[in-house]
């Protein structure tokens, strides 16, 4: 289980996408790449907490919230 420790983190990755989504992991990882492509980062970039909940349009406090 995902504890709300984790989102203390400002990265989001492939294994907290999987968690949150239910995706597997190379779904996840495909999701953070469209994500990144998106918002015109290079590859190397990280995705960001908050650029994931504004593009999935989930409310960051609903993230932290559910998973304690």
């Amino acid at each position: 289980e995902v504890k709300m420790s984790k989102f203390s983190r400002v990265v989001i990755y492939p294994k907290d996408v999987s968690a949150i989504t239910g995706k597997n992991y190379r779904s996840s990882w495909l999701l953070l790449s469209k994500i990144k492509k998106h918002l015109n980062k290079d590859i190397h970039q990280v995705v960001t907490v908050q650029e994931f909940c504004e593009y999935m349009g989930i409310g960051e406090e609903t993230l932290t919230s559910h998973f304690h």
